[in-house]
């Protein structure tokens, strides 16, 4: 009973952070997790509640989703996920970790420091994020940070980011949900922790989305920028 409870605790901060900026829930789930249940239970139990949140978060901004914000970084995932199996298998992961790592601490320092103009870069971008977001998610687990970084280099609305964000990561997680049921990653032991943290989760993100309802877009820029200073750090130090 320890284990479910402290699990939704985990989930309901995880949710919390992810209805606030749109990314975010494995960030703070998966280390905690890990220090509860075997990180083979919490990869999947993960999966399952970051798609419920991203479900949920992309029916509350669906007037804000387009197609053509998300196809391109859809897309370019596709063969980026088969470039990224071959990565695992063939590169150092540590390495290619720091170096992502330390590309979003300078990143994010300089967002933070620096108030850059909107770059609104070219629709080939978004192939281009996409394909970086499948490859680095399919060798590190660790792929939102192109497809973030792409988005918040625009000049769309706060709303109109988190819907692109959310819709596409709806998507890379029906796949990832698919592939860990038919590959018996996904356990009942799995499903069971799962009935019991989505209630959790659902209440972290609708909390958290309440609060960005409130906030303008520098803020939220910020608060996204903040994040991914911290998912740079823990990427440099594993």
């Amino acid at each position: 009973m320890t284990i479910y409870l402290l699990a939704g605790l985990i989930f309901l901060a995880a949710g919390f952070i992810q209805g606030l900026t749109g990314f975010g829930s494995a960030l703070v789930a998966i280390p905690l997790l890990s220090l509860v249940i075997d990180i083979k239970a919490a990869v999947p139990l993960c999966i399952l509640n970051g798609l419920l949140i991203t479900v949920y978060l992309a029916v509350q901004l669906r007037r804000y989703l387009d197609r053509r914000k998300i196809l391109p970084l859809l897309l370019g995932s596709i063969p980026g996920v088969f470039v990224g199996a071959i990565l695992l298998k063939e590169v150092d992961s540590v390495v290619i970790r720091s170096g992502i790592g330390l590309l979003l601490i300078c990143y994010s320092i300089y967002n933070l420091l620096v108030i850059p103009r909107p770059l609104n870069p070219a629709r080939i971008w978004g192939y281009v994020a996409g394909f970086l977001t499948g490859a680095i998610g399919a060798a590190f687990s660790a792929g939102g940070p192109p497809t973030i970084i792409y988005t918040t280099m625009t000049d769309w609305k706060k709303e109109e980011i988190k819907a692109t964000l959310s819709g596409f990561f709806v998507l890379n997680g029906i796949v990832t949900a698919v592939v860990h049921a038919m590959s018996g990653i996904s356990s009942l032991t799995t499903v069971g922790l799962f009935a019991v943290t989505a209630p959790f989760v659902l209440i972290g993100t609708v909390a958290g989305a309440t609060i960005t309802d409130r906030i303008d877009r520098k803020t939220y820029l910020r608060l996204i920028y903040g994040f991914l200073l911290v998912m740079g750090v823990m990427m440099v130090a594993g």
